[in-house]
């Protein structure tokens, strides 16, 4: 599995057309007034990996599956929803549950289709998003706070160590900051996961721009990148017109559309990319005549953590990896190329796969 990742922004945005679009299904209800999205709907998409299929033509597999991305539609955000307004705190709970966040806004100008506030202004929708979101973050910290004194009194040291994390991360929120800007220790990331906060999880902008600026942006969306490049966020221009037109394509005249607009690629590329960046993962592979097959890990996961990924059993009974480059498996057609050539390593349980590594584990079972 890839990742998750949920879809949120104001209403009327664009951002069901884009959920749609990307998952190329008609899911979530796109109309020109808010909340048309009641519950969050979800889709997943195949990660699109071109050295999936050449693998698979020089394996000669029989089947080719990609690695798999969940994207959840979650119910146009207003401000004021971290009080209940619009659907409240209905949405926020199925938040908690991705990866990463998509924030869709608004950078495209059109008549006909109103914007919630009155004005386009992607920043200050950012702005909406981002309050709403570390004020429910706020709301969350503060309840825990009774719970983990009283364990505190009966010499609970992790609800200690968590207070002590709380307390040091509400100061930010009540400063109107992210969560994520807190300073965390490797031996406290596990408590600070465990903690579920919304604005804890990494933020992908996506600039819904009209048609003529999806190759080059536009004002709007520059303004976006400006905000983007102080934050260390990722960002993506997309236009959600497009992406619902390529969806409407047959495979075949999906490039020649894209080149006609000055595209290289469909935007689901781009912000996928951007996902697997923001969360440090990488791909590994492995092909053989029965099936090529893609599967994502955090980088720097070591082997057997990887073979677990397959079937714990592969991580259990672990003994070594065969490990091929994709660059020399491609280079040497395959396997036994590889192997003839001294490309074809046997690496160990400390051995940290690299992104790209066709592998094969041999465990004891």
């Amino acid at each position: 599995m890839g990742f998750k990742c949920g879809i949120v922004g104001l209403p009327n945005v664009g951002k069901s057309t884009l959920f749609n679009a990307l998952t190329e299904s008609a899911a979530a209800q796109a109309a020109n007034y808010p909340f048309c999205t009641i519950e969050p709907n979800v889709g997943e998409v195949p990660v699109p990996d071109p050295r999936l299929d050449r693998l698979a033509a020089i394996a000669k597999s029989a089947e080719v599956i990609a690695t798999r991305l969940t994207f959840v539609d979650i119910a146009g955000l207003v401000r004021g929803a971290s009080k209940g307004e619009g659907l409240g705190n209905q949405f926020l709970a199925h938040i908690r549950e991705v990866d990463a966040i998509a924030y869709v806004l608004r950078c495209f100008e059109d008549p006909d289709v109103v914007h919630v506030e009155g004005r386009i202004d992607p920043i200050n929708d950012a702005d909406t998003i981002e309050t709403e979101l570390m004020l429910a973050d706020l709301d969350s910290l503060e309840r825990r706070i009774p719970l983990l004194e009283k364990k505190l009194r009966g010499q609970d040291k992790e609800a200690k160590k968590t207070l002590e994390l709380v307390e040091r991360i509400l100061p930010l929120l009540r400063e109107g900051k992210p969560a994520r800007l807190a300073s965390v220790a490797d031996e406290e990331r596990s408590a600070f996961n465990a903690l579920n906060l919304l604005t804890s999880k990494p933020v992908v902008y996506v600039c819904n721009v009209d048609e003529a600026s999806a190759a080059t942006g536009n004002g709007y969306s520059a303004r976006v990148a400006a905000r983007v490049a102080k934050e260390g966020a990722g960002c993506v221009v997309i236009s959600a017109k497009i992406e619902a037109e390529l969806a409407e394509l047959a495979p075949q005249e999906r490039q020649a559309y894209l080149a006609e607009l000055g595209l290289s690629e469909p935007g689901l590329n781009r912000l996928i990319r951007e996902g697997y960046k923001l969360l440090g993962l990488i791909t590994y592979f492995t092909a053989g005549p029965k099936e090529a097959r893609a599967w994502t890990v955090p980088d720097g996961t070591r082997a057997p953590q990887a073979a677990g990924v397959i079937h714990t059993d592969f991580e259990k009974g672990f003994i070594r990896a065969e490990t091929i480059a994709y660059d020399d498996y491609v280079a040497l057609s395959g396997e036994a190329g590889a192997r003839d050539a001294g490309k074809l390593r046997l690496e160990g349980k400390d051995y940290v796969v690299k992104d790209g590594d066709v592998l094969h584990f041999r465990f004891a079972s």
